[in-house]
């Protein structure tokens, strides 16, 4: 995008300016468009998972023009109830991945492994932990927080028993155990919180 005169030009197009019509095709030219007064223009929004967008503000002062939203944080109570709905949403779904075992043995057939019975309880004993959690949750920073925290991961490089490490921003309200019936990643190493 581009700025000139008061306007953001989003596509380019057939400009006048000085009484000159100037075709599109002068927007592929950086330098004619800078003889012209004409400067790459970008925008500025802040996380709309946390913000609404307030006053916009444009800075020409530059080389680049910057247009800006001011961030209105978002009431932190709704987040919060949100934040339990994924929580909710994240069991059912974790919850109907296994539910056939059970349904399974009510028909006669074989019993629940252990394994997957064990997966159940802790599913469970998550939620109400994340649950809790939340409902200690009482600053907007507290829940970008939350839902940004930093892991270091440990990941096998395949060359003999060499690994390499990166952080990881994790949504802690989709953190959780693996299903035992998940493919095993033969180069995950590791993964703790910072």
């Amino acid at each position: 995008m581009w700025y000139f005169n008061g306007q953001i030009i989003k596509t380019p197009k057939e400009m006048v300016i000085d009484g000159i019509t100037h075709p599109r095709q002068i927007f592929r030219d950086s330098d004619t468009l800078a003889s012209l007064g004409i400067k790459p223009y970008s925008e500025t929004t802040p996380d709309g998972r946390y913000y609404h967008n307030g006053a916009f503000t444009v800075d020409e002062s530059g080389d680049e023009v910057v247009g800006t939203y001011a961030g209105i944080a978002k009431d932190v109570a709704t987040l919060k109830a949100s934040m339990l709905d994924t929580i909710n949403s994240q069991v059912a779904g974790k919850q109907s991945a296994i539910d056939w075992y059970w349904a399974r043995a009510e028909k006669g057939g074989k019993a629940v492994p252990l394994d997957i019975a064990s997966y159940a309880t802790t599913i469970y004993s998550e939620q109400a932990t994340k649950e809790g959690e939340v409902a200690a949750l009482s600053t907007l920073d507290e829940i970008m927080e939350y839902e940004n925290r930093p892991h270091t991961e440990v990941r096998r490089t395949g060359v003999g028993d060499e690994t390499t490490s990166s952080t990881r921003h994790i949504n802690m309200l989709e953190h959780w155990t693996a299903n035992p019936n998940d493919e095993v990643d033969p180069a995950f190493v590791s993964l703790t919180a910072d």
